[in-house]
């Protein structure tokens, strides 16, 4: 290219400089605004979000308190954004580990596995979650229901797929089989601590293990009303012969 100032230099001239040298300053940003929700994150997780301030999460990051408005609008801005994070990213590592998995069971066990180990790997968020999630406005919080509901869709659609298989019992309602299997993968944020005497991979397995063997079912061992006779003093059902 012939540069007019230079005569017949021909070095090529960017032909957007500006974002060249922007690019850096935009990522260093996002890089320490993710900072920013990471420690707002604990901070709130402490405190609880109400008696927590803008002051604490810049104390925590280490900068001064308005400081922190470059990055953020308001401490609404951070709770919502700690929450959305956490949706988007238990949805993306469930769909990969289903995706994995062609039987219908297998999908339900990976599914178990993943929510349990991404909740076990992010107790602090996840805690934030169920004890602030009520703080938001009404509009963000159906944007943060939304996306819970994906995942929620998700397993209902394959408890629904596997019953049409014959491999799930048909008398089980999937909408309250969804409720069950998610209710209690999402309380261990109560009582798991990492370091414990079994690893949070290996806990996963055991709910897993629970969760199939709980709706698995064939033709050959369905009798109606065989759940309910479980623990009962009855004699079990059995299949006709």
């Amino acid at each position: 290219m012939l540069n007019s100032t230079h005569g017949n230099d021909d070095t090529e001239i960017p032909k957007n400089p500006k974002n060249m040298v922007k690019q850096p300053g935009r990522r260093r940003k996002q890089e320490r605004k993710q900072e920013v929700i990471d420690v707002a994150a604990r901070v709130f997780n402490e405190k609880g979000y109400g008696s927590s301030s803008i002051q604490d999460i810049a104390d925590g990051v280490g900068i001064l308190k308005g400081s922190l408005y470059y990055y953020i609008d308001s401490k609404e801005d951070l709770l919502y954004e700690i929450l959305r994070g956490v949706h988007e990213e238990a949805l993306a590592r469930i769909e990969e580990a289903v995706g994995a998995e062609s039987a219908t069971l297998a999908k339900i066990r990976a599914f178990v596995v993943a929510l349990f180990t991404f909740h076990a790997e992010n107790l602090v968020r996840i805690g934030v979650f169920f004890s602030d999630f009520r703080s938001l406005n009404p509009k963000r919080q159906e944007a943060i229901i939304r996306e819970r509901d994906r995942y929620d869709r998700l397993l209902r659609t394959l408890i629904k797929q596997g019953q049409a298989e014959e491999v799930i019992c048909r008398e089980l309602d999937p909408k309250v089989t969804d409720l069950a299997i998610l209710g209690m993968v999402n309380w261990i944020h109560q009582w798991y601590r990492p370091g414990g005497g079994r690893s949070a991979r290996a806990i996963a397995e055991d709910y897993a293990d629970f969760a199939v063997a709980g709706i698995a079912c064939t033709p050959e061992t369905h009798v109606p009303g065989h759940r309910r006779r479980l623990g009962a003093e009855e004699p079990p059902l059995v299949p006709a012969t």
